[in-house]
């Protein structure tokens, strides 16, 4: 037993649900399993479980043996107060918790745990990978388009939404989005809140002085908080101090993540990197609609952070001398996930198609995203050249394939037809 393939059970309830115990003998009813967590924390967020007569609703984590508990130290983190079960396959009985704890090996068939095992080892990348090779490459061309416009146009509604929040503001607007940006993908609904904290006039009057940005952004990330030995930390907390007391700021109060990242994304880093940013422009949005030239416009990006950071990754941890600046990937990031929403959305809401036809056209020069989704669609021979297909293969992964849409697919619809049209003869 792995812990992975534990995981899949629980999460897919490949077990005998009937007649669930506790170790301590109270009846379980799985309501809802929760959700897979694959960031730091607990494995399973936000399950819902009728324990004895009581239903619980909160997190659920997993491990193949129960003192697993003990050795991860999760009594020690934060992260594991609301848990309400400890799912594993083996209890030795050696781990006192204030939660009961649910041994599964007892409730799984050796059988179906056969099957699961082979389903493991040989999964399924999509339903029709067997049959993709044999649609035709302009059916699938004409798709992508339509699920390149799919995309851009359920991205504009998010935009839209933001855009409400923020008053109609398109300026502030562009500054959450980056700020979501440089979060990464554990932090970005952090680094939102962290950017919404802080009222839009009060980072514009403070925009000519990096340290007070940086106070403003480290403080409201509730970063600021200890007892620091070296100046620079010990200065931007005292200065935040002041400016949260002059403008009655409280902090985001949402956890940062720095695990399972590389320290040049830690949110130390990217904090420093978008004070910098906001620092060295005016108008961002201004300066994307305004401009025709996306190599102009990713030049505004080449920043770097103060000079404290070229030897630290987090405060009072000296490391080797590196410039912290954004990246390519990084910046290719900003033009998919920032800019190029941005653009489409504003051309659609204010009728401006050259903003949404310059979105497209800049969705096409930028180079491919490489990931596991469009790595495994390359490997069935679906071509990945720049980042309109990209896009367009994401979409019809997780939106399409995830949820066997098959036949609202024009490629599933083309293989259906062939397999009618071949039936037929």
């Amino acid at each position: 037993m792995t812990e992975q393939l534990l995981h899949y059970i629980w999460q897919y309830q490949y077990f005998n649900t009937k007649h669930l115990r506790t170790t301590g003998g109270e009846n379980i009813l799985v309501i809802h399993p929760g959700n897979h967590n694959k960031n730091q924390g607990p494995d399973f967020l936000s399950a819902k479980l009728k324990i004895g007569d009581t239903i619980w609703a909160g997190n659920v984590e997993l491990h193949v043996h129960s003192k697993e508990w003990n050795e991860h130290e999760h009594s020690l983190d934060d992260n594991y107060r609301n848990i309400i079960l400890h799912v594993v396959w083996m209890d030795g009985g050696d781990t006192a918790l204030d939660f009961p704890t649910l041994e599964l090996q007892a409730f799984v068939p050796k059988l179906l745990l056969d099957k699961y095992r082979l389903l493991m080892e040989q999964p399924r990348f999509i339903a029709c990978e067997k049959h993709i090779s044999a649609v035709d490459n302009l059916t699938i061309i004409a798709w992508k388009d339509r699920l390149v416009a799919e995309r851009l146009e359920q991205r504009a509604l998010q935009v839209e939404q933001l855009l409400k929040q923020c008053n109609g503001h398109w300026e502030q607007c562009c500054l959450v989005l980056l700020a979501r940006n440089f979060g990464m993908k554990v932090n970005t609904d952090a680094f939102e809140k962290i950017m919404v904290s802080i009222p839009f006039s009060i980072l514009q009057r403070h925009r000519s002085q990096l340290i007070q940005l940086e106070a403003l952004l480290f403080g409201q990330a509730g970063l600021l908080g200890n007892e620091f030995s070296e100046a620079y930390p010990a200065m931007l907390k005292k200065e935040y101090a002041f400016l949260a007391t002059k403008y009655n700021l409280k902090s985001a109060a949402i956890p940062l993540f720095f695990l399972r990242m590389r320290p040049a994304n830690f949110p130390t880093i990217r904090l420093a990197q978008l004070a910098a940013l906001i620092h060295n422009n005016v108008g961002f949005f201004s300066i994307f609609t305004g401009s025709d030239d996306m190599h102009e416009v990713a030049k505004i990006f080449a920043v770097e952070a103060n000079d404290y950071w070229l030897y630290h990754y987090v405060f009072d941890e000296t490391s080797a001398y590196r410039k912290k600046s954004p990246g390519k990937q990084m910046i290719v990031n900003i033009f998919l996930n920032t800019i190029i929403p941005l653009l489409f959305s504003y051309g659609k809401l204010y009728k401006k198609e050259d903003q949404k036809v310059k979105a497209m056209r800049w969705l096409n020069k930028l180079p491919p995203e490489v990931n596991s989704i469009t790595a495994g669609f390359v490997k069935l021979k679906v071509e990945n050249s720049t980042a309109s297909d990209s896009q367009a293969l994401l979409q019809l992964r997780q939106h399409y394939c995830d949820h066997k849409k098959c036949l609202h697919c024009a490629i599933g619809n083309a293989i259906l037809k062939k397999q009618v049209t071949t039936d037929n003869r």
